[in-house]
């Protein structure tokens, strides 16, 4: 028999989705998408800094002081057009010991190949109330090898729509997932984080948002 949850601990975790839930529609509302994501960088400090669910250890915590991110620049915020993709199929992808998630890739964008090198594709997660999922990987050296994220519907990280329907992808709000903050001398002791699969893997740096928390060699 598994062992019951901590009461507190799944708290913190629904605490932590409704200030993210929070933060994304203060963005999506802000007319000046730059002081949006001003105030999109301080909460983000602040959670990691001091949540009781953030992905920093008590000794990363210690020593954090804000996390390195690109300058904001205007040129990598799209709103590209969607194409749907054919005879698409779910596939699982394990989380640790949060167990699996379900991905189904539903849209392929259209316009962002000849800024980003590629175009990516958009996942619904499967299960109960779902959400989009946009990963994305690019060959910057400062950023995180193994990719980073700019929408998550489970998080509540979602950048809105255009009138028109198009998905608002502004690259400065690309942030890491939490693996991202696992010791390098024990990356199998921390987080699991579905990472950016080859499709999605840009052939140019996208050198907007959140940078490696570790330094890249």
């Amino acid at each position: 028999m598994a062992e019951p949850a901590d009461p507190h601990t799944t708290l913190a975790l629904a605490d932590w989705r409704r200030r993210v839930n929070e933060l994304y529609a203060a963005v999506r509302v802000a007319p000046d998408p730059q002081a949006a994501w001003r105030m999109w960088r301080a909460e983000r400090d602040d959670l990691l800094a001091v949540h009781a669910r953030s992905p920093l250890s008590e000794e990363q915590k210690r020593t954090f002081t804000g996390l390195t991110v690109f300058d904001y620049d205007p040129s990598f915020r799209f709103t590209p057009d969607l194409d749907p993709v054919a005879d698409a199929a779910a596939y699982g992808i394990d989380i640790g010991q949060d167990g699996s998630i379900s991905l189904l890739p539903f849209a392929r964008t259209r316009g962002l190949a000849a800024a980003l090198g590629g175009e990516l594709t958009l996942y619904w997660i499967g299960g109960y109330g779902g959400g989009v999922f946009l990963p994305f990987a690019d060959p910057h050296t400062a950023t995180y090898t193994g990719g980073r994220y700019l929408l998550d519907g489970i998080k509540g990280a979602d950048l809105g729509r255009t009138d028109a329907g198009s998905p608002i992808l502004d690259f400065n709000f690309a942030y890491n997932p939490s693996c991202a903050y696992n010791a390098p001398d024990q990356p199998s002791a921390g987080w699991v984080c579905p990472l950016a699969p080859a499709e999605n893997h840009l052939a140019y740096p996208v050198p907007v948002g959140e940078q490696g928390f570790y330094t890249c060699t």
